[in-house]
């Protein structure tokens, strides 16, 4: 964002539409679309879609998962555009975030509560839980190089929590395209190792944040 910019957005007041260079919207879409694109077509040559993918979406579980990461996804989203505006109220993004995470915790909580304790440790480790973290990580990084991108065209001020903010928007964006390759359908498993997965590129954004994001 250029100087003169900045100083008619800070007079007219912390607007996040304000703050958007004109055609912006479209270059955001471009730009996070390839990423996207990036993202799938990793996924697609070193994992694969998930070949009783049709049948996993036939399970309410499966809804669930992915709603889980869509609702997360926009909160993410919307943290991360408000972290872009300086002076904009702040103050309510944590709740954005922690809503869709309490309401998984909740669920995976009461569903290990009422397995039989035979059951309990298959519904928290899964059969991957050594590898999700890591692929969701591996996912995320051209989502998180197209959200840096589009960070830069703004003018965020904190500049390492900018950049935690477009880390766990890129991990859940991540999260959404293994869904794809996941056999997983657990609330409990859902719930901590796909956002321990979304925390990997949350702590490689904070660390370039203040060097990617400068201006």
């Amino acid at each position: 964002m250029k100087t003169d910019d900045l100083i008619a957005m800070l007079a007219s007041g912390p607007d996040v539409a304000a703050a958007e260079p004109p055609g912006a919207y479209w270059r955001a879409v471009a730009t996070l679309g390839a990423g996207l694109l990036a993202s799938v077509a990793l996924m697609a040559m070193l994992l694969g879609v998930r070949p009783n993918l049709e049948q996993l979406a036939l399970l309410p579980d499966f809804w669930i998962k992915v709603g889980f990461v869509i609702f997360l996804s926009l909160a993410a989203w919307q943290v991360t555009r408000r972290l872009c505006v300086p002076g904009a109220q702040t103050r309510a993004l944590p709740l954005l975030i922690a809503v869709p995470l309490l309401l998984m915790w909740a669920l995976g909580a009461l569903i290990l509560n009422e397995a039989p304790p035979e059951q309990r440790a298959e519904l928290f480790w899964g059969a991957t839980w050594r590898s999700c973290p890591l692929l969701i990580a591996m996912l995320s990084l051209p989502l998180l190089a197209a959200v840096l991108r589009l960070m830069r065209q703004l003018a965020p001020t904190r500049l390492r929590l900018a950049g935690a903010a477009a880390g766990f928007a890129a991990g859940t964006l991540a999260a959404l395209v293994y869904c794809l390759h996941c056999p997983e359908l657990a609330a409990s498993f859902v719930g901590f190792w796909y956002v321990l997965g979304m925390l990997v590129p949350t702590a490689i954004g904070t660390a370039l944040g203040p060097r990617v994001l400068a201006w």
